[in-house]
């Protein structure tokens, strides 16, 4: 089958029953979209079709034949960022980064629609994406500053400063500290 994928026309032989995900990370080499929960729950996996987001694990490959797939990797314009992924970076919107690529598409496709959105708006948009760290005020942050709003000033997490400093259950590894077991 043929489709768009960032940009760049591009051919894979996909049995009927592979998910875009798969084909996009296994097939393609395309790492951005993550495989969370693989149920279509946690939005990892969100990318755009045809500029709509969607869940790449509940589509299946040959659903997007002849049609543009854009991925984390295919938001910026060169070695300029996509103001959201900017804004994600400014306002600290991510911590173990592993929901950041799924959260940060679907805040450029709410971002790019040009929706002004509440705090309250923006988080039931985002809802499809979770974050097991818990950096949604940032995120919500992030997504103001996108949409050229009034941002809180957090500032930046340092390690062990902040929510939770020195209640961490053992073996849970702070921001800035690689951990095993989950991911």
């Amino acid at each position: 089958m043929r489709f768009t994928l960032n940009g760049a026309e591009r051919t894979v032989s996909v049995e009927p029953r592979v998910t875009l995900l798969d084909a996009l990370r296994e097939r393609l080499g395309t790492t951005g979209p993550k495989k969370g929960c693989d149920r279509g729950q946690c939005g990892a996996c969100t990318v755009h079709e045809d500029g709509r987001p969607v869940l790449s694990c509940l589509t299946l490959a040959l659903t997007v034949r002849g049609k543009e797939i854009t991925t984390v990797e295919g938001l910026a314009d060169g070695d300029e960022l996509h103001r959201v992924q900017q804004a994600f970076i400014d306002c600290d919107g991510f911590q173990c980064g592993f929901c950041t690529s799924g959260q940060v598409m679907s805040a450029a496709a709410l971002v790019d629609s040009g929706r002004p959105g509440t705090d309250d708006e923006i988080r039931e948009y985002m809802s499809g994406n979770l974050c097991r760290c818990g950096a949604y005020p940032n995120i919500v942050d992030a997504v103001r500053q996108a949409q050229g709003g009034p941002v809180k000033q957090r500032g930046a997490r340092k390690p062990g400063a902040g929510e939770g400093a020195g209640k961490r259950g053992a073996g849970k590894p702070g921001p800035g500290e690689r951990g095993g077991g989950e991911a």
